[in-house]
């Protein structure tokens, strides 16, 4: 199985804000990007609760090929 590397971003408020790292980077093995980014969130939601007080319509999971 491929390496992905995962991060957790959260978008500014407005146009003019910075995204805000919310997760990672993290190596994920997964069977591709999509299960990756799965992988990652599951992750955090079983162990650190950090996507729990941010917008989830302003995140946004980036995923890129080890």
């Amino acid at each position: 199985m491929p390496l992905f590397e995962v991060a957790i971003l959260e978008a500014g408020k407005r146009k003019e804000d910075q995204e805000l790292l919310i997760l990672g980077p993290i190596a994920v093995v997964a069977k591709d990007a999509q299960g990756a980014a799965i992988a990652a969130v599951i992750e955090d939601a079983q162990n650190k609760r950090l996507l729990d007080d941010i917008d989830k319509s302003r995140m946004e999971v980036k995923v890129r090929p080890f």
